[in-house]
């Protein structure tokens, strides 16, 4: 199978991420463990500008993060592997499987309760970690199942975010919401109308629309993916605003902007009643979400939709490449832990210990999806 120089890359740099992404959470967790925990924690709730620095980590660079995910998207959307529909179709898919099934193992446990507000915890899939998972395995991984991974992991985040959108807002202020969605439109008819190129004012416009959704009491971070699809594309590269803003954004959202989220909110605190925790009905809800659910929910609807010839499985994978892509899709720390902030953001000590249940889950799915594949290709080479 070939693949674009542009998808190469991407991996590439998600996969080093990874790598950053992992370093930045051990860092987080043993600085928060030992005797300047205090001090670590207290810094990221220190006031700048009116807002905390986790506040501005989460709501500023997040919404950055977000821009570049709703890029990445639309590239996909328009010549990568989600523009023709038959490719497209199995692992769109196998993300509906991936979110439902992890949502409905939550809601199941914590219907009811103080913790239901948690159910879109376990259905995101972290791609820098995923990525690297498969980056350890090599090159005896199947091509394609990187591409069906990406493309798996993309839609999945693009359902996490629109669970954002509708249940984690509040208050939600229907003049700053509507000024914000002005302002969209507005650059909306800079792309399609007056086919402005310049990346200039879809920027300005951005960060008024950033400013504009975070009174608004809709998440601001959403700003970023509307952003996104505010911007001209074009499949010459030299010429697509889309496309020179996505690559310059590969680098800081890597090796920056990532990193700094762990480093602010990897800080979890490990104390005698962490397994008690991991055993609470959030805790399981969560680690059964991102073990059992992602894949059960991949395979199950995946099955169900090559047995109606809605889709067929690509010549170059077996379906036990389906169920390893599926283990692996359990990692979801970083959307996970964000919207662990949002569902549960009246209570610190939740908060605390949805992240342990978290990073817990996401460490064994890695651990298990390396484990799987590699004894899958070591089976295929023997024989």
């Amino acid at each position: 199978m070939v693949i674009s120089n542009t998808f190469a890359r991407f991996v590439k740099s998600e996969q080093s991420g990874g790598v950053v992404l992992i370093a930045s959470t051990a860092v987080a967790l043993a600085f928060t463990n030992s005797a300047l925990g205090p001090s670590y924690l207290a810094f990221w709730q220190s006031s700048l500008g009116g807002l905390t620095l986790l506040h501005w980590v989460n709501d500023a660079l997040m919404a950055v993060f977000f821009l570049f995910i709703g890029l990445e998207l639309e590239r996909e959307l328009y010549v990568g592997e989600l523009s023709d529909p038959r490719k497209a179709l199995l692992p769109a898919v196998a993300a509906i499987g991936g979110m439902v099934a992890p949502v409905l193992i939550h809601y199941f446990l914590n219907a009811g309760t103080p913790t239901q507000a948690g159910f879109g915890i376990p259905m995101a899939t972290d791609i820098a970690f995923a990525l690297g998972a498969l980056a350890i395995i090599g090159n005896r991984v199947p091509t394609a199942l990187k591409v069906f991974l990406v493309a798996f992991a993309v839609i999945d985040d693009l359902g996490a975010i629109v669970i954002i959108g509708v249940f984690y807002s509040s208050n939600i202020s229907l003049v700053f919401l509507g000024a914000a969605i002005a302002v969209w439109f507005t650059l909306i008819v800079f792309n399609r109308v007056l086919r402005l190129m310049s990346l200039i004012p879809y920027l300005l416009g951005g960060g008024v629309m950033w400013f504009l959704m975070l009174k608004s009491g809709v998440h601001s971070t959403l700003a970023g993916v509307m952003l996104a699809f505010a911007i001209p594309f074009a499949s010459e590269h030299g010429v697509s605003p889309s496309y020179r803003l996505e690559h310059a954004l590969h680098t800081p959202v890597a090796f920056l902007i990532l990193p700094i989220f762990a480093l602010a909110n990897a800080g979890i605190v490990v104390d005698a009643s962490w397994s008690a925790d991991l055993l609470s009905t959030n805790g399981l809800g969560i680690a059964l979400g991102l073990l059992l659910g992602k894949p059960l929910g991949v395979m199950t609807l995946c099955a169900a939709a090559t047995w109606i010839g809605l889709c067929r499985l690509p010549p170059e994978l077996r379906w036990a490449h389906i169920a390893g892509a599926g283990i692996l899709g359990g990692i979801g720390f970083t959307m996970s832990i964000f919207i662990a902030n949002l569902g549960y953001a009246s209570d610190p000590l939740l908060v605390n210990a949805s992240k342990m249940a978290i990073l817990v889950a996401s460490v064994t799915a890695g651990i298990l999806g390396i484990l799987w594949l590699r004894s899958l290709a070591a089976t295929s080479e023997s024989t």
